[in-house]
């Protein structure tokens, strides 16, 4: 079972960034990759939509043999993350992107006031501000949906006029004044955290869970006698909608050319 692969889904190419973390954190671990790029972005689906898509993905991975299933995506950790570990069974471990970096967060910032960002699915749902509060850190959470971002960075616009004015208009909201540290919410936010940085000018953490959640994911294979012997290391990378404009930027977020296959959900 060691050698089996590791499988991780997102609604389009921000996972990619979990992936990659995951890929240099983990370099014998072979990883199937996920995509559901027909139904993105998951942050403005209804929960109803959003578990129904993860279901048909976990069944992908499943068929692929994955030994754990890493939800890559904020959205889906918030709507469907129980769902997907019922549904999963013994059959493969599955993990979120919430619980490492709110375990991070509440060791680091026990007491202070930290912002959050992230689709209005993830902002919504108050899953950060319940698991906080379960920590007992005393963390004072202020929360802001910022939804033209997914859709602006799939797009490509990142380190660009546009991105630049965007991410101002946000990050100068009331809602996140005086705040010590922020939580990329969403796991396409590292493709833009040195624009966040740069707007913050050093005065505030901005935490990418993307590393965060490799390090938990490590852990966990680590944990459990789980860690891959290294052999036959490979990666695979399925789409639900391939498009070119896609396919060249996932070279942005996996920092190295990925061949893409198209994996239809509904055929």
């Amino acid at each position: 079972m060691n050698d089996q692969p590791i499988g991780i889904f997102d609604s389009g190419i921000g996972g990619l960034t979990v992936a990659h973390a995951v890929n240099k954190l983990l370099p014998q671990e072979s990883i199937i990759y996920f995509g559901d790029t027909a139904h993105l972005p998951y942050g403005d689906k209804s929960t109803a939509a959003i578990q129904s898509y993860t279901i048909k993905i976990a069944d992908v991975l499943l068929k692929n043999n994955c030994k754990v299933i890493q939800i890559a995506c904020n959205s889906a950790s918030a709507a469907a993350y129980q769902l997907v570990k019922e549904y999963v069974g013994s059959r493969a471990k599955v993990l979120n992107v919430i619980d490492p970096a709110v375990h991070y967060v509440a060791k680091k910032y026990e007491g202070k006031t930290i912002g959050l960002i992230g689709t209005k699915k993830t902002v919504s749902s108050n899953v950060y501000r319940k698991r906080l509060d379960k920590t007992n850190a005393e963390i004072e959470l202020k929360a802001l949906a910022t939804p033209l971002l997914v859709p602006m960075i799939e797009e490509g616009f990142f380190n660009s006029n546009i991105s630049h004015s965007i991410i101002e208009n946000y990050l100068k909201d009331p809602a996140l004044q005086g705040i010590e540290a922020l939580i990329l919410g969403c796991t396409h936010f590292p493709l833009i955290k040195k624009e966040i940085e740069a707007f913050y000018n050093k005065k505030v953490e901005v935490i990418d869970s993307s590393m965060i959640v490799a390090e938990h994911l490590k852990e966990y294979l680590r944990k459990h006698e789980l860690i891959s012997s290294g052999k036959d290391v490979k990666h695979t990378f399925y789409v639900s909608d391939y498009t070119r404009s896609f396919a060249e930027s996932t070279r942005i977020f996996f920092k190295e050319e990925v061949q893409l296959e198209h994996y239809p959900l509904w055929e």
